[in-house]
């Protein structure tokens, strides 16, 4: 599947949103139901089940009642290329202007919509064809790929795992603040050091420093796992003078 560099000019911001918000549902759970598009889009269930009528006639989606909507491959082009689009301007903020992280998503959502082909071009040289974001979501490449890596969350490691942090909200600016003050942002290194009964906090290590953290923030950070420290051996003949 090759984005479109220009997609017909009749289609609108707001079907871009809706295409997108589609899009990023049915990653978590396949086909989409009009009640949940209505709160992803913050509008009234009448009106995402407005925009859906349109969206089905003008070939962006399939809408099987009782069951919810899912992208054609139409509308999943379009849904994909905004996406690219709002990626790469988190990723051109953050790392060419310092613009904070918490900041990066809204500023991303009023850019995203309009980045020529020219410009996205410019960013991707500049940037050296960046695979994620600062949060760690895939950049959908120009032909349409995007990175399906499946990571398990904190909470999945056992006890003396370490690992790498890859992905971590992207919406929530106030949570972002508070995963950098724990130094939990992507690429940071942990060991979960031991979890408390009961559905008790973990206890973690992030780049040496400890941490204490609830599990609902540990399942929001997925992680990929490395291989658990290995505790240094001693040598032979120290060995054998133990043993004597």
């Amino acid at each position: 599947m090759h984005l479109m560099s220009r997609w017909d000019p009749e289609v609108s911001r707001s079907v871009e949103d809706y295409l997108k918000a589609i899009y990023t549902l049915q990653e978590s759970g396949g086909a989409v139901r009009t009640s949940t598009l209505a709160e992803r889009m913050g509008v009234a269930a009448p009106s995402a089940t407005s925009m859906v009528a349109r969206l089905a006639a003008g070939g962006f989606l399939r809408h099987t009642p009782y069951r919810g909507v899912e992208l054609t491959e139409k509308g999943s082009r379009i849904a994909l290329e905004i996406i690219r689009h709002h990626r790469l301007w988190e990723a051109f903020l953050h790392h060419a202007l310092d613009v904070p992280i918490d900041q990066l998503n809204e500023e991303a959502e009023r850019l995203e919509h309009v980045l020529s082909d020219e410009l996205e071009a410019h960013m991707v040289r500049v940037l050296g064809d960046p695979t994620h974001d600062p949060h760690g979501d895939p950049i959908p490449s120009a032909d349409g790929t995007v990175d399906s890596a499946v990571y398990p969350n904190v909470t999945d490691l056992p006890d003396g795992a370490s690992a790498t942090v890859r992905r971590v909200p992207s919406e929530d600016p106030a949570l972002l603040r508070y995963l950098k003050t724990l130094g939990l942002l992507p690429g940071a290194s942990i060991v979960l050091r031991r979890r408390e009964p009961f559905h008790g906090p973990l206890t973690l290590t992030a780049d040496g420093v400890e941490r204490v953290i609830g599990r609902e923030l540990a399942g929001q950070i997925l992680v990929e796992p490395g291989s658990p420290p290995e505790l240094p051996r001693a040598h032979p003949a120290k060995q054998r003078r133990r043993r004597g």
